[in-house]
């Protein structure tokens, strides 16, 4: 099969003025088509770095797709470094000038010269037309293989990439694979711990198994290829069973799935109702119970740290005052050493208080501590 890699263009991504969402999503369509993508690359508006980019990319990989750079202004270089990286000259298409024209003209608006510039391509290209958009894009073949060249508008990404690059591929690389993931999510332990148990599943070659950490939580990833779903899921089944008997509880969910979710289901199969009081978690811990159906009643966000025995009172009153079944409080608090996470849980199977420390980045602290609090409910 075939291998990719994704360069995305533009300064602004580089200053962080805007986030790049072309890559994850152009990433996760060349995963279903079965084609391996092992870098993804970004560069500023700058026709010698895109074009280095792009012949560096070519030594590597068979497919080289770009987004951004394709519009009329003159920091829109991609066109120029794409004929320069396949050592070719840019010629004038007329018909493109003429759909671009059309394309202002639906609009009521008048193409400038400046959109001239959009009708000039690299020598010998496919050109593949923008019916949502004023940018043309193009493929540029060389022997076994091709540079293609995206807009940089994701809505306009996304539908060429489906309309005609996605058939293309298929067609030109004779694509008859899948590549199929699934995300088994944990809480409870620790990357190490989950490591310790299941290490030896990632060193297998297909499927492959991979963790990911969050605060709080920890993904197992299980990415199969295949020469169809049906195959795929046959072979994640089995590792897939394996894991969750070696990790047990630890497994709240898989895909979709929220922790925050599995939690409330947990207490509906209980029958029980919910209230917290959260402090020093900036609202994350009622953001996220507060859109989901179910048990969860109502929220209290303190304006301040309190002990850990205040925090056992205070969330018990709002309990009773809310008519609550469960009450849940979490609080995070500095220390001269660290912070330290503070947690109040009262049930109709008792009361639970105690204090965790917390020595990753502070930043990440709420977060923690919010699916800490939710894993309490979850296990309950």
């Amino acid at each position: 099969m075939p291998s990719a890699e994704i360069i995305t263009i533009g300064t602004e991504l580089l200053l962080g003025e805007i986030t790049d969402t072309n890559a994850t999503y152009l990433a996760r369509a060349l995963r279903d088509l079965g084609i391996d993508v092992y870098r993804k690359t970004t560069v500023g508006d700058n026709v010698q770095r895109i074009a280095q980019a792009i012949r560096q990319a070519l030594e590597r990989a068979q497919i080289v797709i770009t987004t951004g750079g394709l519009g009329p202004t003159v920091d829109d270089p991609t066109r120029q470094a794409v004929a320069q990286a396949m050592g070719v000259d840019s010629e004038f298409h007329p018909e493109l000038w003429q759909q671009i024209q059309r394309r202002f003209e639906r609009m009521g608006r008048q193409a400038s010269e400046n959109n001239r510039r959009q009708a000039y391509i690299p020598r010998g290209a496919l050109v593949i037309e923008n019916p949502v958009g004023t940018a043309p894009s193009f493929v540029v073949e060389s022997a076994e293989k091709a540079v293609i060249a995206l807009p940089g508008v994701p809505r306009e990404m996304e539908y060429l990439l489906h309309r005609a690059v996605i058939p293309y591929l298929r067609q030109r690389f004779g694509l008859n694979a899948i590549i199929k993931a699934r995300l088994l999510h944990t809480a409870g332990a620790g990357e190490s711990q989950i490591d310790e148990l299941i290490g030896e599943l990632e060193t297998l070659d297909n499927p492959t198994v991979g963790l990911a950490a969050h605060a709080g939580r920890v993904d197992v990833r299980i990415t199969a290829k295949a020469a169809s779903e049906e195959d795929a899921d046959a072979l994640i089944a089995p590792i897939e069973a394996d894991i969750r008997r070696r990790l047990g509880e630890w497994v709240f969910g898989a895909d979709e799935d929220t922790l925050e979710h599995v939690a409330l289901q947990n207490l509906a199969r209980c029958g029980w109702s919910l209230a917290v009081v959260e402090a020093g978690l900036g609202g994350n811990l009622v953001r996220k119970l507060a859109p989901q159906a179910g048990p969860f009643l109502a929220g209290e966000i303190l304006p301040a740290l309190p002990s850990s025995s205040d925090l056992l009172t205070l969330t018990d009153a709002y309990r009773q005052w809310r008519r609550a079944d469960v009450g849940l409080g979490v609080a995070v608090r500095p220390t001269p050493e660290t912070l330290e996470v503070l947690f109040a849980l009262i049930s109709p199977r008792g009361v639970q208080q105690f204090s965790r420390p917390y020595g990753g980045p502070p930043a990440s602290a709420p977060l923690w501590a919010v699916n800490q609090g939710l894993n309490l409910l979850r296990t309950l």
